[in-house]
């Protein structure tokens, strides 16, 4: 029965993914039960391959009932450039978000863009932000987006911008050795029934651990064990590395201009390649539950719906040519 199940969903999945397609985004009908809710998700990195990750949680989110909207970085011709920081495609798809899931890094969209997502940001739209969205933006210092650099100064009005004051923290450094050393998750006893939590075992990923201190207020749910290698089984590092370990995953509430704080998840973890860890997928999912103010299942349903490869994260190796289209998975 479980397997005639599976075997459903994933068929609803493919039917739904292969309906005719925008040619500049990519949009998920729910196909089970609609919820009423829009999920827009925001790739646009150079290294963690966040174009093949989001289209990827962008299907897992429609099997939960949510239309799930995922915006590129594209060139002239529509192909996905992630490269490209100064575009993102359909932005207008913004306007009428309940919820974002977002991966980008070091992004300098234009004022029309920049304008629908702090609409969203100041209506209340709660915000899971993976990885490198701690330093998502880099603007130059006379533009009137310049608070939102990863950089800014405390004259901007964000020190440190977006990262630092919405999100709980900008980029920091590399505390674990980058592509030599990987992360194993550690629940925060005192907060280890938090909702967010719930179903999400141990997490292993590729990447390292990521420097950071949460601004206060904010709600510690995950640490990072820096492990030895980037072998699952590996031994934890020695020494201060893990001692303390750093902050990898918290919730907190950031006051917009409006009545409806944003409620906010962030984990540093997040390349495409950390997502095949079904415990960091499931996180993922129930921050948009969590952040909309919905039930969290006591064990989301993050089954991917195909065969999905991600690529290893680096600066040179995304996948060229590509429309978003070809980067749904099937």
């Amino acid at each position: 029965m479980k397997n005639s199940l599976t075997f459903s969903l994933v068929a609803s999945l493919a039917t739904t993914a292969f309906a005719a397609q925008p040619s500049d985004h990519l949009v998920f009908e729910p196909s089970a039960k609609a919820n009423g809710k829009h999920v827009v998700l925001l790739s646009g990195d150079e290294e963690y391959r966040s174009e093949e990750s989001m289209p990827m949680l962008g299907q897992i989110l429609a099997a939960q009932g949510f239309k799930a909207t995922v915006l590129f970085s594209l060139d002239a011709d529509g192909i996905v450039n992630p490269n490209l920081g100064g575009n993102l495609s359909h932005s207008e798809s913004l306007d009428e978000a309940d919820a974002i899931v977002m991966c980008i890094r070091f992004r300098h969209w234009d004022d029309t863009s920049m304008q629908r997502f702090e609409g969203a940001l100041n209506r209340g739209v709660p915000i899971v932000a993976l990885r490198t969205s701690t330093h998502a933006f880099n603007f130059k210092k006379d533009s009137k987006w310049a608070k939102y650099s990863h950089n800014a100064k405390a004259g901007s009005g964000w020190q440190k911008g977006f990262g630092r004051q919405v999100l709980g923290e900008s980029w920091v450094s590399h505390h674990g050795k980058h592509k030599v050393e990987g992360t194993r998750s550690v629940i925060e006893t005192a907060n280890a029934k938090h909702p967010v939590l719930s179903g999400v075992g141990t997490i292993f990923g590729t990447t390292d651990v990521y420097g950071a201190d949460p601004l206060a207020p904010s709600t510690i749910l995950l640490r990072g064990e820096v492990t030895q290698s980037l072998d699952p089984k590996s031994p934890a590092v020695e020494g201060e590395k893990n001692s303390p370990m750093i902050p990898i995953a918290w919730t907190r509430e950031f006051k917009n201009t409006s009545t409806t704080p944003n409620r906010i998840v962030t984990t540093t973890m997040g390349a495409a390649t950390d997502l095949s860890d079904e415990n960091l997928r499931r996180l993922v999912v129930n921050g948009v539950y969590w952040g909309l103010k919905m039930d969290v299942p006591s064990k989301a349903d993050v089954t991917i719906p195909g065969e999905w490869k991600p690529s290893k994260y680096s600066f040179k190796e995304y996948k060229k040519g590509l429309k978003p289209s070809d980067l749904i998975v099937k």
